[in-house]
């Protein structure tokens, strides 16, 4: 049957679990299959609805990786989690050889930060998935924060996802398999990404649930204007989601889920006696 996401009663957490070297918060902490999946259940006990499963870094200055070695990182590890539990499980990927195999190892929703632009197969791979994520970025993940240019960011990235649902609908992919995140640190200086985290209510008029993807990133630094470690970023992190859940964000992608569960629950609890 195809996965359904409950999007109706509260928002969906995506958990990361990044089985790279050199991934910007935590490259190597989970650099094998057990470590991966021990950390993986952490996640799903913590409160994680999603897990999306990434063998390849997109951090700033990040070089590519074959796809045989981005198969070989992620697809033993979802094929053990998808025989262990029934959570969801996406595959971040921007390579179509990497979505297949994902896809038949158990990964039911394909995020792709290239939004099926990246891999001339990727539109046919994707097609199997029940999810597809399109995330924008502006340029390549090596070159992608030097000196980024909009005319308007909001609407620039709103006519970008209008072209690529347009793409996905005429390639067999339904607009109602569509989740859409605006690529917060992709190709995005800090102001751009305060407006796109401001006025991401702005892309409900397209139709699809949003993801939001702010966890630790950089611009969270910039704001307090001084060096920090990834792992010290977690109170702009929570900020920013609970930003994001109130101007209605479906979902969010997230490292810490134990204490994004705890921030939602508390906004949750406190709205509702409001």
């Amino acid at each position: 049957m195809p996965l359904k996401l409950d999007m109706h009663n509260g928002p969906l957490i995506m958990g990361i679990v990044n089985v790279t070297p050199d991934s910007f918060s935590d490259g190597g902490q989970y650099n094998t299959t057990d470590a991966a999946y021990d950390h993986a259940m952490t996640l799903l006990d913590e409160g994680a609805d999603i897990l999306d499963i990434g063998g390849e870094s997109t951090r700033p200055g990040a070089s590519p990786v074959e796809p045989q070695m981005e198969i070989d990182r992620v697809a033993p590890l979802i094929e053990r989690l998808s025989q262990n539990s029934d959570a969801p499980i996406s595959i971040d990927t921007r390579n179509a050889e990497t979505m297949r195999e994902a896809l038949k190892a158990g990964a039911r929703i394909v995020n792709d930060v290239t939004a099926l632009s990246g891999d001339d197969e990727s539109v046919n791979a994707a097609r199997d998935a029940d999810w597809v994520c399109l995330m924008h970025m502006q340029g390549q993940p090596q070159t992608m924060q030097k000196n980024p240019i909009y005319n308007n960011v909001i609407e620039d990235v709103f006519q970008f996802f209008e072209e690529r649902i347009a793409f996905c609908e005429t390639h067999g992919i339904e607009k109602n398999k569509l989740i859409l995140d605006p690529g917060i640190g992709f190709g995005k200086g800090l102001q751009h990404n305060l407006d796109l985290m401001a006025k991401i209510d702005r892309f409900h008029d397209l139709n699809c649930p949003l993801l939001l993807g702010t966890s630790r990133k950089s611009f969270i630094p910039k704001i307090m204007d001084k060096d920090m470690p990834a792992n010290q970023r977690i109170g702009g992190s929570l900020a920013s989601v609970l930003y994001g859940l109130q101007k209605g964000v479906q979902l969010f992608r997230v490292h810490d889920v134990a204490q994004t569960c705890q921030a939602f629950k508390t906004y949750q609890m406190i709205s509702s006696s409001a």
